[in-house]
């Protein structure tokens, strides 16, 4: 029997939605601080090979003059520091750059993949309320082949190679994005392996395997259900030319209290949902965990998927106590 078998290459993230930067380097510097973020995904708990991935972000401005002047300016005692009173003075960021990095290490079956880039983007001010940004991220990728890891390791496989060695292919990865953001709503534009590669390990004489540009598109808006709950529905499309299913799509909505609590939840159509919790620790760090249930036939093998995301506000002197822009 013969199965033709193609998905994304590129790793699934639940908690996106907290760290956009790892889908679109135009986030690059959108904050007032240095924003880092420790992330880890066991994906499909119980199935031998699933997709196991691991990520570390960093990212900061350069030349953003408008940040507050006094550890106080937004803070009023006893009122939600991302209350009505904050959002309606919300102003754009001045111009600037923004200068990051970002490391993804990620395992499915024989394969692993690692990719390391440097990111940057300008922010543009529109209008008063208004800003545009645009970034790139350059980098290389290495994509490892373990033949040994083979069950059952048939000696002389065509598909599999001959040898039980690793095989490693470096190649260079480009990213691209546009983000559009303001006090009530934001729309990105990305795309990732902009550079096609072949990526072949094997002489088998079948379909040829190759590194394809991924695109997505996001979009939300935030709604205040009082002066302590925001709500922030959002949804992401992505699009793979060489996907047998070339359209995916998430929904995604979050609920946040005070600048403090928050609770979230996501649909993908075909695949599954998935519900998320997390904590904004004073103004030093916040912590998200994600865990996905998957409604394929997966479902009656696998103990479903856990995200584990740490984020830590570096250079933070003027008590943010949550990000400003991404939200």
């Amino acid at each position: 029997m013969v199965v033709a078998v193609n998905a994304q290459q590129r790793p699934h993230y639940s908690q996106y939605i907290l760290n956009n930067y790892i889908v679109n380097p135009a986030l690059t510097g959108i904050e007032n601080y240095t924003d880092v973020k420790i992330s880890g995904r066991d994906q499909w708990v119980g199935i031998s090979g699933a997709p196991q991935t691991a990520y570390f972000s960093i990212h900061g401005p350069i030349g953003k003059k408008d940040l507050k002047t006094t550890a106080t300016s937004f803070r009023v005692p006893g009122e939600n520091p991302r209350g009505n009173a904050y959002w309606q003075n919300y102003a754009a960021s001045q111009s600037h750059h923004g200068l990051g990095f970002i490391a993804v290490n990620d395992r499915t079956g024989l394969i692993s993949t690692f990719t390391a880039s440097v990111n940057y983007a300008y922010h543009l001010g529109l209008s008063p309320t208004l800003n545009l940004s645009a970034g790139f991220a350059g980098g290389i990728g290495k994509i490892s082949y373990d033949r040994a890891k083979a069950t059952p390791n048939i000696a002389g496989d065509p598909a599999l190679g001959n040898r039980n060695t690793v095989f490693t292919k470096v190649r260079p990865d480009l990213n691209a994005g546009l983000w559009l953001y303001s006090a009530d709503y934001f729309i990105g534009l990305s795309a990732q392996q902009i550079i096609p590669h072949d990526l072949n390990f094997t002489n088998y004489e079948g379909p040829e395997n190759k590194l394809v540009p991924h695109y997505f598109a996001t979009a939300g808006y935030r709604l205040l259900l009082g002066d302590d709950i925001n709500v922030l529905p959002s949804a992401m499309v992505k699009y793979i030319t060489a996907s047998a299913e070339k359209v995916q799509l998430d929904l995604n909505v979050k609920f946040q209290y005070a600048d403090l609590l928050w609770l979230g939840g996501s649909f993908r159509f075909k695949e599954g949902y998935a519900g998320m919790v997390g904590l904004n620790v004073v103004n030093k760090f916040n912590v998200g965990y994600a865990y996905d249930h998957t409604t394929t036939g997966l479902n009656r093998f696998n103990k479903g998927t856990h995200e584990l995301m740490i984020g830590f506000l570096l250079g933070n002197r003027y008590g943010d106590t949550c990000p400003r822009n991404i939200w």
